[in-house]
């Protein structure tokens, strides 16, 4: 299992997560979004519909109609009610429930960096798990840095 630690310097979120759920959903895979914060996940749901003029990407929230359906579902706990074998947790909180998927993206910014220290740590103990750091250049360029 693989765990992208996305450390969200310079480009937002807003810019971040669409281009991994574009990644996701174009290989023909399944995003579960997961923030605890019900006015993070409200901000979301209206990125991925107006990110981009010319296109969006399919989601819904979950708990409501056709949760099953959902390419990318937004929810506040690790339960792929989408069969989702990739999730994205967008709040700065690590979830240990996100092992039992393929990949997991990690975003965390300036104010959830310790945590984000401590949750790498914890996964470098674990077998089985191939953790990767990823920061902003100062061009804004993302380079893998561990």
């Amino acid at each position: 299992m693989q765990v992208d630690f996305y450390h969200l310097t310079l480009a937002p979120i807003d810019r971040v997560l669409p281009s991994i759920a574009e990644r996701v959903l174009g290989s023909g895979g399944r995003l579960l979004i997961v923030a605890g914060d019900p006015a993070l996940r409200t901000r979301i749901d209206q990125l991925l519909w107006s990110y981009n003029a010319a296109s969006f990407l399919p989601h819904g929230q979950a708990g409501e109609d056709w949760d099953a359906e959902q390419p990318a579902l937004i929810a506040d706990t690790v339960a792929p009610a989408n069969g989702a074998r990739n999730v994205a947790l967008v709040d700065g909180m690590w979830r240990d429930e996100a092992l039992a998927f393929e990949r997991a993206f990690h975003l965390f910014d300036e104010e959830s960096i310790g945590a984000a220290r401590v949750a790498w740590r914890a996964l470098g103990e674990r077998e089985g798990v191939e953790r990767r750091y990823w920061r902003q250049d100062e061009n804004g360029r993302w380079a893998q840095v561990a």
